[in-house]
């Protein structure tokens, strides 16, 4: 196999993963999760959205939690923005790096953010310049990269398309994004490798859900074209509000187990990410879908049972 010695893991338990939560967690419990995942050496967290409090009620706090995060943290503190009312209110917190999404299928765009495509697009380029002029890192994810929920299909054509418009504006990374979990490795294998052979020198990474159980199959598919960078939530959790049956991001622990039994660093501890995942499942009060954390990791040995 084809695999890089070392990859990325980028955590979207406290934004992703919180999203679909009935239990809204608190200013300073998800600050509690926030310093394990830093202590299990977490360097990339997105640990919140700027969005309508109405329509996603468990982001309301993340200008407070920012405010409590930022003061000795070292890592990349990553807030989600739909529009650009929500990069102005990042900006207004201190917030230097944001995470833009858009969807790839128009009708998945107007249910999350009620443009099409080609206006997030156009939108975008007057973000990207207000990030640029502010001193802000700009990355962009296209949801429903490998299929919408309501559309089907989404052409490679049209992946290429948008990324070309984007690559024309600010931006240091895309993100690629499985919505629904309905992507094939062969799928990934061959849209990942598209894009990594036409722009060589954009950064690339991937966002999978575990929908369907094809999340660790996929995310090796991509490593084989050559992505690095993999966006996964504590636990398993989370999904898109705005799209049926878009449970069950990547587990992180599972994630990290996996890569790190095969030889590929991630620079996490494996043990302490465990115990935020823990946490995380007491905060919430019920279990969560990833399997580590059930099982263990796969070095435990036990006694022989007595005969």
């Amino acid at each position: 196999m084809k695999l890089a010695g070392e990859v990325t893991i980028y955590e979207v338990g406290l934004r992703d993963g919180l999203q679909l939560e009935s239990r809204i967690l608190n200013v300073a419990e998800k600050k509690r999760i926030a310093d394990q995942l830093l202590k299990a050496g977490v360097s990339e967290l997105e640990f919140g959205s700027f969005v309508h409090p109405k329509l996603v009620p468990q982001m309301a706090n993340t200008a407070e939690l920012y405010t409590e995060l930022k003061q000795s943290v070292s890592a990349k503190l990553v807030a989600l923005v739909p529009n650009h009312k929500g990069i102005q209110l990042a900006d207004d917190s201190g917030v230097q790096f944001i995470n833009y999404v858009l969807s790839a299928s128009d009708t998945h765009n107007q249910q999350n953010v009620r443009q099409t495509t080609d206006e997030s697009l156009n939108q975008f380029q007057k973000m990207s310049q207000y990030g640029f002029d502010h001193g802000m890192e700009l990355n962009v994810t296209v949801a429903t990269s490998f299929g919408c929920p309501f559309e089907g299909q989404v052409p490679q054509s049209r992946i290429m398309s948008i990324i070309d418009t984007l690559t024309e504006s600010n931006i240091k990374r895309i993100t690629l994004a499985d919505t629904t979990g309905m992507a094939n490795p062969k799928q990934v294998y061959d849209l990942t490798k598209a894009v990594k052979d036409e722009w060589r020198t954009m950064e690339f990474g991937c966002h999978f859900h575990n929908t369907r159980g094809m999340g660790l199959a996929n995310i090796l598919a991509a490593m084989e074209a050559g992505i690095t960078i993999y966006d996964s939530s504590i636990g398993g959790l989370g999904g898109c509000p705005f799209a049926p049956g878009a449970t069950g991001n990547v587990c992180t622990e599972d994630v990290v187990h996996m890569l790190e039994e095969m030889g590929v660093h991630t620079a996490i501890d494996l043990d302490q990410l465990l115990a935020a995942s823990e946490e995380m499942k007491n905060r919430l009060g019920h279990e969560l879908p990833g399997q580590v954390m059930k099982a263990g990791k796969s070095s435990r040995l036990y006694p022989i049972p007595a005969q």
